[in-house]
């Protein structure tokens, strides 16, 4: 999909500068990360009465997923919404779809575009009706009977998909009008749809003989279930592995505010009197940087670094993941490729896994420079604060903190009172994207949701006319999953007549009762960045639902996202939203300075955990079914040394027992399209900049000719007519303060 000449730009990162660095059928088919139901407490958001087996698939009208919700653009009736309701619907609008591919198949008609591929894209409303609703619950804020849906539905779906996949009668109408595109006289988002649809019958093994066919449901079904049980497992084990802490004063370091939410997070749970230290979905845990008491560093840290390993006689995911990477490589081979990456990366902008494992390479040796560097530094810091040890991965955040606050007199506890959540948001996020695309957000109380922390807000363009809606579900909770993410209740479809319904869903810590919800520069980045997938959504403005939004290559999804991320820290703009919480005073400038040039400290860091953890996705993929191991950790300690980047103090941002992007989370052999998508947003972030920087003009293009095209076109294409030629890879450099 992209040209040799991007390819070579990239890999030619490490001689720059010394880097010292959904498919055709996705709305019916695909499981989408939606979001969920009902404004109850956090521990019940639902009756936990189990739901009975529709045996006869008929769907009662007091159902609320029988028909479109009669809300503002289809809004979910989160308030009318019971876990009953669920599986009932699934199984009716999974027959229903199936019915709808079978009158499509048996039409005695030749294939059309009208009559086959429009009728596909118009197929499962009911079963996409009740999917965006769960699969979103499931993630944001899952129960033990919902889990219990999960788990039954998982293998139900995969079959179902196959049942449309694997349909020969239905795949040869498809096949034909690919055979004959030449003469159909197609407008470009059309071809686009119908090569989209080949391709998703052909990669799902249309071709195959009957007895491949067979073998390719068994392995599906298997992967449903065990790729459902490592996200159940990932839930439980988040609160398996959170840190128990008695006397407060091993606590010293931490700010009043985090404590008093460490120890209302322990009264949650019943441990009144004591504080609660969670783990977050990275290695990495923030609360490493401020905590004095080396040895409960340490102890965060291995509960971190440890999770899913069985230890103590925990939850052990190993199991589950060489059973998965030995499942996924069976079936790419059935299909035609050598391996999992190779068939993953066959249809993204990369095309195989040489291109992104290359890319990745050539970055080692500068950002390991540049890291022994910054550890240099911080062994200097560990010696002058007058103790005698080594630099430990407990450690790093520790000292690195301390080497910030040395070298720009930047305190993350002096800085923390300016980034107020609601000022972050409605100040930066919301101004910001005012001033590049004219749109502005108005809060409503009216429309129901899953949870009292979930906020609903009007999207309205600037002539006034309303785009869709927003949700914002911003706080962490033990029901909800680690990380942050974009979602939709409702697809935006000029044929389907759909407006846009997004939700945004982050893990900020919650503050403690009456406190206000003050948050890190992370957490900033994080909300800009999530907005940038949410305008991909609300902007999209195609016909098909198949190809709106987000549902582009994975390496080309994350660029818009890492686009809007640099905004919160342009001077202009942090400078608006970045006032004291108590006093309304702005960020001082001296201050203000030195956050914009700390946010570019500790780079090397950075990019080295994530240099290894996508490395470790392609290592695992790109095995064959003959060359799984047998133990798991050896595997990942092997592999690392082998690309040498086993350096203890910096370990993978995501080691192998709790990657939830490639287990679980749709990103298996894609981890390193984070950084693939990153040299297009620094690209075009520069070039914005060089024409003016956030101005409606730049503002209106990027969202003509990137955000509202979804995945109607080819990326490149789409990258080439907001930018005028291809990207490199100097913006990169910058933006990560490695030139």
């Amino acid at each position: 999909m992209t040209s040799a000449t991007f390819r070579n730009a990239l890999f030619s990162l490490q001689s720059r500068q010394n880097l010292t660095a959904a498919s055709a059928l996705a709305a019916a088919m695909v499981v989408g990360s939606v979001s969920a139901a009902e404004p109850i407490p956090a521990n019940q958001p639902f009756s936990t009465s189990q739901p009975a087996v529709n045996t006869s698939f008929d769907l009662s009208a007091d159902n609320p997923f029988s028909s479109p919700s009669a809300l503002l653009f289809h809004t979910p009736a989160f308030d009318v919404i019971k876990v009953e309701h669920f599986q009932p619907a699934f199984m009716a609008g999974m027959k229903q779809q199936l019915a709808e591919m079978e009158a499509i198949a048996s039409q005695t008609e030749a294939p059309t575009f009208d009559n086959t591929i429009v009728a596909i894209e118009k197929s499962g409303a009911l079963l996409t009706r009740v999917r965006n609703v769960f699969s979103n619950l499931t993630s944001a804020h899952k129960n033990d009977a919902l889990q219990n849906i999960e788990t039954e539905l998982a293998p139900l779906q995969a079959a179902h998909s196959d049942n449309i996949l694997l349909n020969r009668r239905l795949y040869e109408r498809v096949a034909r009008l690919w055979d004959s595109r030449g003469s159909l006289k197609l407008h470009g988002e059309q071809a686009e749809v119908l090569k989209q649809h080949y391709e998703s019958f052909v990669r799902a093994g249309a071709k195959l003989n009957d007895e491949q066919q067979a073998r390719i449901r068994s392995l599906n079904e298997q992967l449903s279930k065990l790729e459902t049980k490592f996200e159940e497992n990932l839930l439980a084990i988040s609160k398996e592995r959170a840190v128990v802490v008695s006397d407060v004063k091993e606590l010293d370091g931490m700010d009043a505010a985090d404590i008093a939410a460490a120890a209302e997070g322990a009264k949650e749970r019943g441990l009144e009197g004591k504080y609660l230290l969670e783990i977050t979905n990275t290695t990495r845990v923030p609360v490493l940087s401020s905590l004095n008491n080396r040895s409960l560093r340490k102890r965060v840290w291995e509960a971190s670094a440890f999770r899913g390993l069985g230890r103590d006689g925990g939850i052990d995911n190993r199991p589950l993941i060489l059973e998965i990477a030995q499942l996924r490589a069976e079936r790419a081979k059935l299909l035609g490729f050598e391996d999992h990456a190779s068939y993953k990366l066959q249809n993204q902008m990369a095309e195989n896994p040489a291109a992104a494992r290359k890319m990745l390479t050539d970055l080692v040796p500068g950002v390991l420079a540049r890291v022994k560097v910054e550890a240099a530094d911080l062994e200097k810091m560990i010696k002058e604060s007058g103790v005698d040890h080594e630099l430990a991965p407990w450690d790093w955040e520790y000292y690195a903190e301390k080497v910030r606050k040395a070298r720009f007199e930047v305190d993350e506890a002096a800085v923390k009172p300016y980034f107020e959540l609601d000022s972050v948001l409605k100040n930066g996020v919301f101004f910001t994207m005012n001033k590049l695309y004219g749109i502005s957000f108005r809060e409503r109380k009216d429309l129901p949701v899953y949870h009292p922390d979930v906020r609903v807000f009007d999207v309205l363009d600037s002539d006034g006319s309303q785009i869709g809606l927003f949700y914002g579900d911003f706080f962490k909770r033990d029901t909800k999953r680690g990380g942050a993410w974009m979602s939709s209740f409702v697809d935006q479809s000029a044929l389907l007549n759909e407006k846009p319904v997004i939700v945004n869903v982050l893990n900020i810590p919650r503050p403690a009762d009456g406190e206000p919800a003050l948050i890190s520069f992370d957490n900033v980045t994080t909300l800009f960045h999530e907005m940038g997938h949410a305008l991909h959504g609300m902007f999209s403005d195609v016909t098909y639902p198949s190809v709106s939004g987000t549902a582009t290559p994975r390496d080309f999804v994350e660029f818009p996202s890492t686009f809007e991320e640099d905004w919160a820290i342009q001077p202009a703009i942090l400078a608006n939203y970045a006032k004291h919480y108590k006093t309304g005073e702005q960020i001082p400038k001296e201050l203000l300075d030195k956050v914009i040039k700390a946010s570019k400290f500790n780079q090397g860091f950075d990019t080295l955990e994530y240099l290894s953890a996508a490395l470790l996705d392609l290592e695992w993929h790109s095995l064959t079914s003959e060359e799984i191991p047998t133990d798991a950790e050896t595997f990942e300690a092997d592999s690392l040394k082998k690309l040498g980047i086993d350096y203890a103090p910096v370990p993978p941002r995501y080691r192998t027992a709790y990657f939830a992007h490639i287990w679980s989370g749709g990103y298996s052999s894609s981890y390193y399209a984070y950084l693939w998508s990153e040299v297009l947003a620094a690209d075009a972030f520069a070039r914005m900049m060089s024409l003016g920087g956030c101005t409606r003009e730049n503002g209106d293009l990027f969202r003509k000719e990137i955000l509202s095209r979804g995945g109607s076109r080819e990326p490149m294409e789409s990258y080439k007519a907001f930018r005028g030629s291809e990207p490199t890879v100097e913006a990169l450099l910058i933006r990560r303060g490695l030139k």
